[in-house]
């Protein structure tokens, strides 16, 4: 819009002042001929010229503009009449038959503010113009910005995992067009989303079972056995047959979840508390220390039974594959305290080989000690809460679990924190 009154208003401007330069000049001339050919009359009849013959020129009223007159006899009599001014003048000069002269001047400052006044006319004709084009074009941009938010809305609702989010019809040709886009992707999600669901309920519900079973066995063996180490052995089974069933059963309360919405605030010294419990006998028997490092009032936003089951499987392989200290630590990221938690969890090992490090998540990758299943299921469970496992590094080890922290601004009373729901420019949303 600015482009097409640019375009518009300036050789317009430069047409009206030539315009009016061209109509004043030619004005002039008419002028001077008429001057002439009263002077040659009079001057065929004998007739004096006078200042009163001459004056009703510069004293018409239909002139608006500053005029001077001056008539030169052949006998060299000058008479001038009109307004004295100084400065340059645009003029026009005409002889008679008799050999008079006729000079009529106007000020050249006059034809400039002739030109000013239309320069300013289209000035002010361009800014209306302008203005009322801005607002038709702020109405017609709330108009399209009302769907498109809508739309925005809409694809978050897709994005948090509502399969199936309520859109309607805005009118507009090309937004629709992008919504149907967005119904049908969300159909084809819930169809997956529960096809998956299915697939975790029937595994878990069909391993529930066997579990029980194998757990029943084990407490038996472990309560007649009379060979100590059996019974050792039958405990230490029982125990990664628990761990096993709380895998399943974090399935199947995965499975049944349809928004994913399982996270809460957790203390990470809650956690190391009981992990320590948890592992601190079976390290020792095994002669490797195990060390949690004070998080210092950490929180982070997680799946209680996810993270303590993540936290398991990486212990178990420190156990089974590490060796010296095993260390946990949580720390800040770099991007705030207030952002984002690491929680490092290494060893003292040989670490994990190059042919290995870039497969080890997958499932059924292992060194050949194990089904390789463990990592790869803790992975899933920490992004199921929005998280990331990493092996931070290969030599020693140092595994890294990132999850999203806990602002300290953040009170527990509050149901928001401090803010608004709405920044314009860039749209946050408080959770």
């Amino acid at each position: 819009m600015t482009v097409a009154v640019l375009l518009l208003g300036v050789p317009m401007a430069i047409f009206g002042v030539v315009l009016v330069q061209d109509s004043v000049l030619s004005d002039l001339r008419l002028r001077t001929e008429s001057v002439a050919r009263a002077v040659e009359t009079r001057l065929t009849f004998d007739l004096e010229i006078t200042d009163e013959s001459l004056r009703r020129w510069t004293d018409d009223e239909t002139v608006n503009i500053p005029m001077r007159v001056t008539v030169t006899t052949p006998d060299g009599v000058e008479v001038t009449v009109g307004d004295e001014f100084d400065g340059n003048t645009y003029e026009v000069r005409q002889g008679t038959a008799s050999g008079a002269l006729v000079v009529v001047e106007v000020p050249a400052s006059s034809l400039f503010w002739r030109g000013a006044q239309v320069v300013i006319l289209v000035v002010v004709a361009s800014l209306v113009a302008f203005g009322v084009g801005a607002l038709v074009a702020g109405r017609q941009a709330r108009r399209l910005a009302a769907p498109m938010i809508y739309l925005a809305a809409s694809a978050e609702q897709l994005g948090a995992g509502r399969a199936q989010p309520s859109i309607m019809t805005s009118g507009v040709e090309e937004i629709d067009l992008v919504a149907s886009e967005l119904v049908r992707s969300g159909e084809r999600m819930a169809t997956r989303m529960v096809a998956e669901r299915e697939f975790a309920a029937n595994a878990s519900h069909q391993l529930r079972t066997p579990l029980t079973a194998l757990t029943m066995r084990l407490e038996e063996i472990e309560m007649t056995a009379e060979d100590p180490h059996i019974a050792e052995e039958a405990r230490i089974s029982l125990e990664q047959v628990e761990r096993l069933v709380g895998v399943v059963d974090d399935l199947l309360s995965s499975a049944r979840s349809t928004d994913g919405g399982t996270t809460e605030p957790l203390e990470l010294a809650e956690v190391f508390d009981q992990q320590q419990r948890e592992w601190g006998p079976t390290f020792r028997r095994a002669g490797r220390p195990l060390r949690f490092e004070d998080p210092d009032g950490i929180k982070v936003l997680a799946t209680p039974g996810a993270l303590t089951q993540a936290l398991s499987t990486l212990l178990e392989n420190s156990l089974k594959y590490g060796d010296g200290t095993t260390t946990v630590a949580a720390r800040p990221s770099k991007s705030g305290p207030d952002v984002g938690v690491i929680i490092e969890v290494s060893d003292e090992g040989e670490g994990v080989s190059d042919e290995l490090a870039p497969r080890i998540f997958e499932r059924h990758v292992t060194s050949g000690k194990g089904t390789g299943l463990g990592l790869g299921l803790a992975r899933d469970l920490v992004k199921a809460d929005g998280g990331r496992l990493d092996l931070a590094q290969r030599r020693p080890p140092v595994f890294a679990i990132f999850l999203a922290a806990v602002p300290k601004r953040l009170e527990s009373m509050d149901v928001l924190p401090p803010g608004s729901m709405v920044v314009v420019g860039r749209r946050r949303r408080r959770r």
